[in-house]
């Protein structure tokens, strides 16, 4: 997440010349020059924050609970489910499974032969 705030503050700064060069060159008032300066920063900047925003720089989302029983093995203990990652999306599971720490780890094992990228 750190690294995607640092992208997005470099794409805040390069924001400014666009501002600066519309309110320079264009002989309208300032307001308008300010409104047609922002939909030019707009054009551009909404395919580098869709960039910034959808690639994966994040890691996998996972959901842990404590006392649980374990889906695999029945055993007690705190529970992890993998939620959301590049390709793999459980948000919206109305019955989420949680494993304990052995078996989440074989379940990993086994989503990443399949191609999930976790």
């Amino acid at each position: 997440m750190l690294k995607k705030y640092f992208f997005y503050l470099i794409r805040w700064q390069l924001s400014t010349p666009i501002l600066a060069l519309c309110m320079y060159y264009m002989t309208f008032n300032v307001t308008t020059k300010t409104i047609l300066a922002n939909l030019i920063g707009g054009l551009i900047f909404f395919w580098v924050d869709r960039y910034i925003f959808k690639t994966a720089i994040f890691s996998a989302l996972w959901e842990i609970k404590e006392e649980i029983v374990c889906v695999d093995c029945g055993q007690v203990s705190k529970g992890y489910r993998l939620v959301k990652t590049k390709n793999y999306d459980r948000l919206e599971d109305k019955h989420p499974e949680f494993r304990c720490e052995a078996c989440s780890k074989k379940k990993l094992d086994k989503l990443k032969e399949k191609g999930i990228q976790v």
